[in-house]
């Protein structure tokens, strides 16, 4: 599938972070919706079909994991990435069934790579990751820049 063709919603209070991540995911060809906050970003699911969520997980009014959690039940299959600044979110990432987590300051070349590779991963896949059956997870640590694949 053509990257023009695949919708990805971008969820981050960080302006800044938006405006970046904007450009950098319309340049390589995404359909891009940002959402300020959680609160948005469930409306705009609601309204519109996202191929992926790129999903930072402090906000105000919904963080999100709050946003997670009321996307993903009603969609097991639609593909996560977390990205953050906040510590100690490997394990709870782990558990969620989200496909990536990766920490901030981003690498976007690894972001675009993760990108890449959750929409052309099989549903079923996913679905797998969400029940815990499977080890296809990634981590990205700014420490290292090395990606933790296969971190269960």
């Amino acid at each position: 599938m053509k990257p023009e063709s695949q919708k990805i919603l971008l969820v981050d209070d960080d302006a800044a972070i938006r405006h970046i991540l904007l450009r950098l995911l319309a340049e390589e060809g995404f359909g891009v919706h940002a959402a300020a906050n959680g609160i948005e970003a469930v409306q705009l699911n609601k309204a519109i079909k996202f191929d992926l969520i790129l999903l930072d997980l402090t906000m105000p009014m919904k963080n999100g994991w709050e946003v997670f959690e009321e996307i993903s039940t009603k969609n097991p299959s639609l593909p996560f990435i977390v990205i953050t600044g906040r510590a100690n979110q490997l394990f709870p990432a782990l558990a969620s069934g989200v496909g990536a987590l990766l920490e901030k300051p981003l690498d976007f070349v690894q972001l675009l790579r993760t990108i890449y590779q959750l929409l052309g991963e099989p549903s079923e896949a996913r679905l797998a990751r969400v029940a815990g059956q499977t080890p296809a997870f990634q981590h990205v640590s700014p420490a290292t820049d090395i990606p933790n694949k296969n971190c269960r």
